[in-house]
């Protein structure tokens, strides 16, 4: 069963609260820099329980909470490929240079654009964000 994966952004720490996180315990996690549910997530377990005034049996709560809000499931790379197909692509106006592209500019990823000056980064930034 193939679940789409989502790509929303990230989910702000106070979400925890929903999971009976104290709202004190929240804001010593933001106090120590961790301001999003996933930022808690990827942080090895070491470096959390570094974190003033949070016990290591706070912090098993914590880490059950975030994993249950934060999708960490193993993807493969297949799978991953399957779901991407599904993606918009925004036109760059140009067909030539959206066939080269493989359809346009993909939504929801970063493009990067480089080259000589003069030759249309710009432009091509300002026609997306009409299109869009």
């Amino acid at each position: 069963e193939d679940e789409e994966l989502d790509f929303s952004g990230p989910t702000p720490i106070a979400k925890l609260e929903q999971y009976g996180i104290s709202n004190v315990d929240i804001k010593k996690l933001v106090d120590a820099g961790y301001h999003t549910i996933e930022a808690i997530c990827y942080v090895p377990r070491k470096t959390l329980v570094t974190t003033k005034g949070i016990s290591e049996a706070k912090l098993d709560k914590i880490l059950e909470a975030a994993q249950k809000e934060v999708k960490m499931d193993f993807v493969s790379a297949g799978t991953y490929l399957d779901q991407t197909k599904n993606r918009i692509q925004l036109s760059t106006g140009s067909k030539s240079l959206d066939t080269l592209l493989g359809g346009g500019i993909e939504a929801g990823s970063i493009t990067e654009l480089f080259g000589e000056f003069r030759t249309g980064k710009t432009q091509l930034c300002h026609t997306l964000c009409v299109t869009c």
